[in-house]
């Protein structure tokens, strides 16, 4: 029987008992029936959803919202209070720090006994060890006990034997955030292979990033629920979104500010303030923020000036952020996002990037950060740059915030709208061609080689 979806999770909950002391745990056990000694804490709360084969899924939220207590019911470490859960095709999963290893054990004899709990033979362990060992990386601590291996030992090796034994479904917890930058990249070169061979893919992430680009579909958790699942750059609004507001809540409570703020409306309302409509762009759907400042327009431009959406590497591209004070604001930044296509994040950029480099001595100017803005005033902010992206559609994301710290460290948004503008890069190929995202102007040149000694034939390209 072959079945479309990889996994199917149907009206899962997971209920904990907890209890205040061990003399209450004690009174359970005895007087099991009569009396209850413990609260109940529901860690997910009907929970369903599907995952097809060759899918790529992120779940994403905040500590304790149940993420990783979902990912062990799923790999068949926990087992569910109510509801069920089908899983079709050899799993892998990586959650915990060196689950699955004995720490008495070498990190061979851990190797194969991994295989063998997969379902995986010892001489087909034996034909895929070199991989799995060349790809850990470890040296010789591979004879040595794992009890003396570190951390980011520990999870190379976790992450070689799971990843290098061809799984249908891989599910990774966090784990990955142990291991060093280039182990990193090694891992996520590696899952993008997984799936591009079919690999079904869940794992769990803060790094929202990874999910924008390395996923084709998110889910939010919060409290136990899903908040909201689809397509992760939606999700991923959501997610920053819902952090945006706990943010502003903390803060309001801190300082005792009285503002409140309608996100679906166009209407912002300030305690002792009037009423003030906002031209707003279209769609709130995809915007969140304080809105003491807020995005009126977003111009995308050609070197003249003129609203244009075609551009060619060599071109100049402008773009114009209009914006409106509707408090007295300091320390504001302007600025926006570029990205492709398949979510990659090609620059950010905003004012308080070039006041940095103003205080640093690298560019000459007046710094905008320091400046005290009035309620009700008009800020265009122009940014232009020459094309040198690869041919692609792009999508620019606009905001305004005000940043407490000068150098990125303290910020709170104040308007931020995703899909703000968009703008398309083709490429003369017949006049000049690279291939990739970015243009590194690269100049090649040609020379011949005799006896030893090279000698420039004049072709520079």
């Amino acid at each position: 029987m072959s079945f479309k979806q990889a996994i199917v999770v149907d009206n899962i909950s997971k209920s904990y008992q907890i209890y205040d002391n061990s003399k209450d745990r004690l009174k359970q056990m005895i007087l099991r029936g009569y009396k209850k000694y413990y609260r109940e804490f529901w860690a997910l709360q009907n929970i369903s959803f599907e995952v097809n084969k060759g899918e790529t899924v992120g779940i994403i939220g905040r500590n304790g919202s149940g993420k990783s207590t979902l990912l062990q019911i799923i790999a068949g470490i926990l087992t569910p209070t109510t509801g069920s859960i089908s899983v079709h095709g050899r799993v892998a999963a990586l959650l915990e720090l060196g689950s699955g290893f004995d720490p008495e054990y070498t990190g061979r004899e851990n190797v194969f006994i991994n295989g063998n709990i997969l379902g995986i033979s010892h001489r087909e362990m034996e034909e895929r060890f070199e991989e799995i060992q060349a790809f850990a990386d470890i040296g010789d601590f591979i004879d040595q006990p794992v009890k003396t291996y570190s951390s980011g030992m520990i999870v190379r090796l976790a992450f070689a034997v799971q990843a290098c034994v061809d799984p249908e479904i891989l599910i990774i917890d966090e784990a990955l955030a142990v291991g060093d930058i280039l182990f990193q990249k090694r891992c996520f070169s590696r899952m993008k292979t997984l799936a591009e061979k079919g690999t079904t893919l869940l794992f769990v992430t803060h790094d929202i990033e990874l999910v924008r680009t390395l996923t084709s579909r998110a889910i939010l958790l919060e409290g136990g629920q899903i908040v909201k699942e689809g397509p992760s750059a939606e999700v991923v609004l959501e997610y920053r979104r819902r952090m945006h507001k706990e943010e502003s809540a903390y803060y309001q409570r801190l300082l005792g500010t009285p503002t409140t703020v309608q996100e679906n409306n166009v209407a912002v309302e300030m305690s002792g303030s009037d009423k003030v409509c906002l031209n707003n762009l279209e769609n709130e759907d995809l915007a969140f923020g304080d809105k003491d400042a807020v995005i009126l327009d977003i111009k995308v431009a050609d070197a003249a000036g003129e609203t244009c959406s075609i551009f060619y590497p060599g071109d100049e591209v402008k773009i114009r952020i209009k914006c409106k004070t509707i408090k007295s604001c300091s320390n504001l930044n302007i600025g926006l996002r570029i990205r492709n296509k398949t979510g990659i994040k090609i620059c950010s950029w905003g004012s308080l990037n070039q006041d940095i480099a103003i205080w640093s001595g690298r560019a000459g100017g007046k710094p905008f950060w320091t400046e005290d803005v009035a309620a009700g005033t008009i800020l265009v902010a122009d940014f232009k740059f020459i094309c040198c992206l690869g041919a692609d559609l792009y999508e620019v994301q606009a905001f305004v915030s005000r940043e407490d710290d000068q150098y990125y460290r303290q910020q709170r948004m104040l308007h931020w709208i995703d899909e703000a503008a968009h703008f398309q890069v083709n490429m003369r190929q017949q006049e000049y061609f690279f291939g990739g995202i970015f243009d590194l102007q690269m100049k090649a040149i040609i020379s011949e080689q005799r006896d030893n000694l090279l000698e420039k034939k004049g072709f520079v390209l």
